[in-house]
């Protein structure tokens, strides 16, 4: 078992581009302090230098790392592309064992719209990830088995969605912990 009944776990998963890490940042920057981001994009790409495969290492410190989080008293959300044929196992088990309140989302978002938002990205990022590889990423409704996740569609604002999550999270109720 991991975290506490008072620990709140978010998975946030989406296409390239959907919006995935805006999100997580705009939840806590509305909730403040005590709420980690466990961005898949830092593991794989930062810390590991490691490339999407079945199987990498990352899925494992993606899953230590949202674990240790959840153990420290901290509401954790978990966000990145997460192909479910790669990190559906992990995932569910996470679920699975987090003692808290667990909410997952996904953010719908078609290709040609991952294209338009992807142009708003900084020049060096676009240098390094083109049109091309978000086509390579694409998967069209990449859902979890079993219907776990409110899917999120496109017309959502951003601060649509950051509502919805903080209210259905409960992280809207209850104080942040200045650490």
């Amino acid at each position: 078992m991991v975290g506490s009944e008072q620990t709140r776990l978010v998975l946030l998963r989406g296409p390239s581009a959907s919006g995935k890490s805006s999100v997580a940042a705009a939840v806590r920057e509305t909730f403040g302090r005590n709420l980690a981001i466990v961005g898949q994009d830092n593991l794989r790409r930062i810390v590991l230098r490691e490339r999407d495969r079945p199987g990498g290492a990352n899925v494992g410190l993606i899953d230590l790392t949202a674990r240790y989080a959840l153990d420290a008293g901290f509401h954790a959300i978990v966000e990145g592309i997460l192909h479910a044929d790669r990190y559906a196992e992990m995932l569910e088990n996470l679920v699975r064992d987090h003692r808290g309140t667990t909410r997952s989302y996904y953010l719908d978002v078609p290709l040609e719209e991952t294209f338009t938002r992807h142009a708003t990205k900084d020049t060096v990022y676009l240098a390094h990830v083109t049109e091309q590889h978000l086509r390579d990423w694409y998967r069209e409704h990449d859902l979890l088995p079993g219907g776990v996740e409110t899917v999120i569609d496109p017309a959502s604002t951003l601060d649509d969605t950051v509502e919805r999550i903080m209210r259905d999270t409960g992280l809207d109720r209850i104080p942040a912990i200045d650490r």
